[in-house]
């Protein structure tokens, strides 16, 4: 490590004022500040230095994606695999089944090792293109305003591949995390000034753009020819009568049809472990999501429709599909866009609760909800922000009145 240490400092002088590189300094201090820590330091009596800064929170995000990661592998690869056993196919017409054949293994869906396999084929493609593109905005943006990189461009980067399908054209994703980056980040002033969640921006942004892409039954596995609907879309579907094909147990762990990472809420849970003991993630929204998807969908078991069957979704069916579990831990979060206030995080997180049922359930067209809940709340939390704020300062003057 010393060995790099040094070769970054006898190229510093490169990128500094004066230096023929320095327009791209911002691109050198990413990379040193995510190796090292920064050697500039506060020393005054007046400043504390907390050891969890930007970087390390980033990271920790980081860390606590992992399970989704791991599932998002998994899954991916064995609904592509299962979907290829159905159709009686030995191989995949996509590049990756050719791959896969090449490496010398099979499309057993059986096999641990096949799926994850396949599954990365998938994922990792996406996630590159996010991040190499996504990735030249950033440095582009902060050449321009001469601002070093954020680090959170590394959990948007990641979040984005995770709530996308399989399939999705490699294009789109270019174009997804353009208009995320650009339009629901950068306009607004860069990290920490912007209102919306940049990774659910690119996502919203596809989904009315290219909704054949990005919704419907053939988006959710990876295979030609074979169409597979989510709980979501069966539920929603007055023919069924609120039966589906899958079982709440594998929902829950994530064997089912869905977007590459939101599938398990079982590994969402557990990087919402991670977030609540790190103290990164709110335990106050995530709470508070749950208890407004609770009593909303429990409100209206109980109301009742004899033509829409989403009326009668129980709230531990709503836990376990869609995007729920997945956006109310990683998304919903968000320290940017989310209410920062304590009272005003429950009332935050109440509402997407609320909303998110009301979208899946009144509007049965469109059964997943989580996306717009979160950023229809994500415009709202400033003024919920500014309401407790006002509220407090009320007090404050008058016991000084007092």
């Amino acid at each position: 490590m010393k060995f790099l240490r040094k070769i970054l400092d006898n190229q510093e002088k490169h990128f500094i004022k004066g230096g023929k590189l320095q327009k791209l300094f911002p691109l050198y201090e990413a990379v040193d500040t995510f190796l090292y820590t920064s050697g500039k330091v506060t020393s005054g009596a007046s400043h504390v230095r907390d050891a969890m800064d930007l970087k390390r929170m980033m990271m920790t995000v980081v860390y606590a994606l992992i399970p989704t990661v791991i599932m998002a592998l998994f899954n991916t690869g064995y609904q592509a695999n299962l979907g290829l056993h159905e159709l009686g196919l030995a191989a995949s017409n996509h590049w990756q089944g050719k791959f896969v054949e090449w490496l010398g293994l099979g499309h057993d869906y059986t096999s641990i090792l096949d799926n994850v396999v396949l599954g990365a084929l998938y994922f990792f493609p996406v996630y590159l293109i996010t991040l190499a593109v996504g990735g030249f905005w950033e440095t582009l943006f902060a050449s321009v305003r001469k601002h070093e990189i954020a680090e959170g461009f590394l959990v948007t980067s990641l979040l984005f591949p995770l709530i996308l399908p399989p399939n999705i054209p490699y294009w789109q994703v270019a174009l997804g995390i353009s208009f995320g980056v650009v339009i629901g980040k950068e306009v607004f002033g860069g990290v920490g000034m912007n209102i919306l969640n940049p990774a659910l921006t690119a996502r919203a942004f596809l989904f009315f753009a290219y909704p054949a892409e990005i919704s419907g039954d053939k988006v959710w596995v990876a295979v030609d020819g074979l169409s597979k609907a989510t709980a979501l879309s069966q539920f929603a579907d007055p023919a069924l009568q609120g039966h589906v094909s899958y079982s709440w147990w594998n929902s829950f762990i994530g064997l089912i049809p869905g977007s590459m990472g939101e599938t398990s809420a079982l590994a969402c849970l557990i990087g919402a472990a991670i977030l609540i003991f790190t103290k990164v993630g709110s335990w106050r929204i995530m709470l508070s999501v749950l208890i407004g998807m609770i009593l909303m969908s429990t409100g209206l078991n109980l109301i009742g429709s004899s033509t829409n069957p989403m009326f009668a979704l129980p709230f531990y069916w709503h836990l376990v599909i869609g995007g729920f579990a997945f956006g109310a831990v990683y998304m919903a979060t968000d320290p940017v866009s989310a209410a920062i206030t304590q009272k005003g995080k429950y009332v935050y997180g109440f509402l997407i609760g609320i909303l998110v049922v009301l979208v899946r359930v009144i509007n049965p067209a469109f059964p997943e909800g989580m996306m717009l809940a979160i950023l229809f709340m994500n415009v709202f939390s400033p003024i919920i922000d500014r309401y407790f704020l006002n509220q407090n300062i009320k007090r404050r003057l008058a016991r000084n009145v007092a």
